[in-house]
Order: structure tokens, then C-alpha cells, then sequence
């Protein structure tokens, strides 16, 4: 038997997998990681400046020109803040979600 279209099937199905990278979701929405990264450079500079976000950050992050497209939706949301926090937790710490040790986290 012919061991080189297995190996090539086994090649194409991982190519296929990493191609599609790592899938964020929450509730009815579904992220890819690298905009989900991008929300932890939105809230950095403020944190820097000692601002801190007591109240509502959907609407600063929403009308941010950096906020990524992909994540729009949830600016719609009434718990949009709630949708944003748990993002910006997987923001903090993405190697938690690259290595699918979180369980909002597929395609790894």
C-alpha cells in the first residue's frame, strides 16, 4: 500500500486546521484570536494615562478607528460591556487561548 496519499491527506488536514486559527466564541458570536488580540492594544493606553473604566467601555471601544471590524456586532449588544470584559480577558492572556485551555477557544 501506498503510504504517500495518506501522508498527503494527513499534510492537507492539518494545513486546513491551522489556516483556520483559532476561533473565539461567545454566546452567538464568534471571533477570530487575532481581533480579540487587538482589544488588549485599545485599552493599554489608558491604562497607562491611570485612567481607570468604571462605567460602560463598550461606547470608548466601539468609536475607537482601531476597533476591529470582525468585532462590530457586539457594539449592538445591550450587554456589550459583559461581551467586551470576557473578550478583553482572553485579550490579556491569548497563549491561554492558543493553547485551548479556555473553553470560549476552538480550532487549535
Amino acid at each position: 500500500m501506498n503510504t504517500f496519499p495518506l501522508a498527503a491527506l494527513c499534510l492537507l488536514g492539518t494545513w486546513a486546521a491551522l489556516a483556520g486559527g483559532v476561533t473565539v466564541q461567545d454566546g452567538k458570536f464568534s471571533f477570530s484570536l487575532e481581533s480579540v488580540k487587538k482589544l488588549k492594544g485599545l485599552r493599554e493606553p489608558s491604562i497607562d494615562s491611570g485612567v481607570q473604566f468604571d462605567g460602560p467601555v463598550a461606547p470608548d471601544l466601539c468609536s475607537s478607528t482601531e476597533f476591529p471590524a470582525e468585532l462590530k456586532p457586539v457594539c449592538q449588544e445591550p450587554n456589550a460591556n459583559e461581551i467586551l470584559g470576557r473578550l478583553e480577558v482572553i485579550a490579556e492572556d491569548p497563549s491561554t487561548c492558543e493553547l485551548c485551555a479556555y473553553a470560549a477557544c476552538a480550532g487549535c
